[in-house]
């Protein structure tokens, strides 16, 4: 049997172009000889992961800025802020509309809202029957905010000028509308039972033998008011009833009506003083 012939060796040795390397012996070790593992940039550059690419974020101008904390008032960033939720309310004769807008806010932005958001429910907030009830008691809740942003400190470190409060609310033009209809009712209560005080009663009080009464109406309509007999307005003096055993009235004495005395039905005589 022949033997094959040898590989002829070309330009790429006896194996051709893709035979396999051998292995490098070591080279010797030197202080300027390279590390086996290092990189295109070295050794650092080789083994350093990636960092993640973080997108630039919208500012509040339109810029582009780092993003900023959650943390500080909703409306400038500022701090210290509080957590808070205003509320509103807008009556539209048959339908309402309840509004709030929840911090959390700085001191100068929360009463800044305050203030805007309850101007307008003093004016929006009564045109409606409902409306009328849940008015004051939103304006009520509001309270509580106010209160939190009055305590807190003037804010500091925002991405932008805090809110102005302006006016309080009680010097707002929306204000003055509601306070002077408020005064008004508040003033025509004690007016109203003064007047009823002075007008007297209407209620007709049974007469007694011997009373002295002066009639403030006419003889059709009788308002027979008892009286002093020694003041000078005593007009009459209430006799002995006409029906009564002796007679009749005497001649110039006026009869009251049956309503005047205690069983309904008996006649008064009025007996003039002069």
């Amino acid at each position: 049997m022949a033997t094959p012939p040898p590989p002829q060796a070309g330009p790429y040795g006896p194996y051709g172009p893709y035979a396999a390397q051998q292995p490098q012996q070591p080279g010797p070790a030197g202080p300027y000889a390279p590390p086996r593992s290092a990189g295109p940039y070295g050794p650092a550059a080789a083994q350093a992961p990636h960092a993640p690419h973080v997108p630039p974020q919208p500012g509040p101008y339109g810029s582009w800025s780092a993003p900023q904390p959650s943390y500080g008032c909703r409306l400038c960033g500022a701090g210290p802020a509080a957590e808070a939720t205003v509320r509103g309310h807008q009556g539209m004769i048959v339908l309402m509309r309840f509004l709030s807008l929840r911090g959390p806010f700085c001191r100068d932005c929360g009463l800044a809202t305050y203030r805007r958001m309850s101007s307008n429910t003093l004016w929006q907030g009564w045109w409606g029957p409902l409306s009328m009830f849940v008015t004051p008691v939103t304006l009520l809740l509001n309270l509580g905010p106010r209160a939190a942003f009055r305590r807190l400190a003037p804010p500091t470190g925002g991405h932008r000028p805090p809110l102005d409060p302006g006016k309080p609310l009680r010097r707002r033009p929306a204000a003055l509308l509601f306070l002077l209809p408020a005064l008004f009712l508040f003033l025509a209560i004690p007016a109203l039972i003064v007047i009823g005080a002075l007008a007297g009663d209407d209620t007709v009080r049974p007469l007694v033998s011997g009373q002295c009464v002066r009639n403030e109406g006419d003889w059709s309509d009788q308002k027979l008011l008892v009286t002093d007999c020694a003041a000078p307005e005593a007009q009459y003096r209430a006799t002995r009833p006409s029906l009564a055993p002796g007679g009749t009235c005497a001649p110039g004495d006026y009869l009251a009506r049956p309503d005047y005395s205690p069983e309904g039905t008996v006649l008064y005589c009025l007996t003039p003083l002069r």
